[in-house]
């Protein structure tokens, strides 16, 4: 037996029927303008998971009476890539425009991405590539340039009920507000989620009535992330800043969508010992000793014991007086030496255990602290090239 999926029964067949993406298919969207002009560039589609990017690439080859052809980066190569060129070049020698859809083609490697070049460079084609990563990062330079980037966003709950309402009137079924609610609420903005959580719910009950309950078993839902992918930096980023702007709720709130969506407790508690060095410093020493201890913690604990360690450590850093003298100094230490090189210490600071180097001047002229009135001497403490040299300020 064979069963297509709801989401894939509804998938969209021209831009009414299309779900989200105002800003891109709307009344004045570029997409839509470029669609009614007929003259087509090749694409990037980047967004999040199953928001729109396959489907509106499916509408765009309907409504040109292009042949639409797809590949699968994950799956698919150069080989298969031939094939379609093979075909596009033919389709192109009647007049007629192929589009060919590459999903996830962050997934090509350098030299994949190289062997598109000519056939969008000549109109053989007509790219459109979905990609869930950055294209700045994940695309080579000489593709994204020859393409248009568009940025997709995650549906609203808005668009999620258009969706659920649509599905319930194709399957002919009844099902109360609350609970196509409780579903858009809960799919995070994804409407291949919405719609496979409404088809399974539907399968539990049969006949009877859905509950709450019954999405819950359904849904079995985690949250949008990928730890080896931008939103994973995007999240961090959004912790330190939060700190850094002294917000204890929003730093606990993007400590905790870390930690609720599996990344490692570690990593977290690491990043939150940085910035209690970098961010506070010595304006509060204490900072870098409690995450120290909640880092130790977090080890003994492990999740999800280690969280409210965790939230607290974040409340704490958050109030905490800031300052980053140390950070500052570090950097401009750093770039004294890549621009000065290895400077030689000053003679007097140098030791001289043999008469050799005493007779060459080391030590000469150097001041003992502890013997001088008040503890401290005025010497030059920096090499030759670099006195009176000061990272740190007033």
């Amino acid at each position: 037996m064979t069963h297509q999926p709801l989401a894939d029964l509804l998938r969209p067949k021209d831009l009414a029927q299309f779900i989200g993406q105002e800003s891109l298919v709307g009344k004045n969207g570029p997409i839509r303008k470029l669609l009614e002009s007929g003259n087509l560039p090749s694409m990037i589609f980047w967004g999040p998971p199953a928001s729109g990017k396959t489907s509106l690439a499916n509408v765009i080859a309907l409504n040109t009476g292009s042949e639409f052809m797809k590949l699968s980066a994950v799956m698919q190569g150069k080989e298969d890539l031939k094939k379609i060129i093979h075909v596009s070049q033919e389709n192109k020698s009647y007049g007629k425009e192929t589009i060919l859809f590459i999903d996830e083609i962050h997934r090509w490697n350098k030299a994949q991405q190289d062997s598109l070049l000519p056939f969008v460079e000549d109109g053989t084609i007509v790219l459109i590539g979905a990609t869930t990563e950055n294209p700045s990062f994940s695309i080579i330079s000489a593709l994204l340039s020859r393409c248009r980037v568009f940025v997709f966003k995650t549906h609203s709950v808005e668009d999620l009920l258009k969706g659920l309402f649509r599905a319930t009137e194709f399957l002919g079924k009844e099902v109360e507000l609350k609970i196509l609610e409780k579903i858009a609420q809960m799919a995070d903005g994804d409407l291949r989620f919405a719609l496979s959580t409404l088809e399974i719910a539907l399968n539990l009950v049969a006949s009877e009535k859905i509950t709450i309950e019954i999405i819950e078993q359904a849904a079995q839902r985690s949250l949008l992330y990928d730890k080896n992918g931008e939103e994973h930096y995007n999240i961090i980023s959004a912790v330190h800043k939060s700190l850094r702007s002294s917000n204890p709720t929003a730093g606990v709130y993007w400590v905790v969508r870390m930690l609720e969506s599996g990344d490692d407790p570690l990593y977290v508690v690491r990043r939150l010992l940085r910035f209690a060095s970098e961010d506070i410093g010595n304006a509060n020493p204490n900072a870098l000793l409690l995450a120290n201890q909640v880092f130790e913690a977090t080890k003994n604990l492990g999740m999800p014991e280690c969280q409210t360690a965790i939230v607290q450590l974040a409340e704490y850093l958050a109030k905490s007086v800031k300052n980053n003298s140390a950070y500052t100094a570090l950097n401009k230490a750093k770039d004294d030496i890549t621009k000065f090189g290895s400077l030689p210490v000053p003679l007097h600071f140098r030791n001289a255990p043999t008469k050799l180097m005493k007779n060459l001047g080391y030590g000469t002229g150097y001041q003992y602290d502890h013997d001088l009135p008040g503890k401290k001497s005025d010497q030059e403490c920096m090499p030759e090239g670099l006195e009176g040299r000061e990272y740190f300020g007033d």
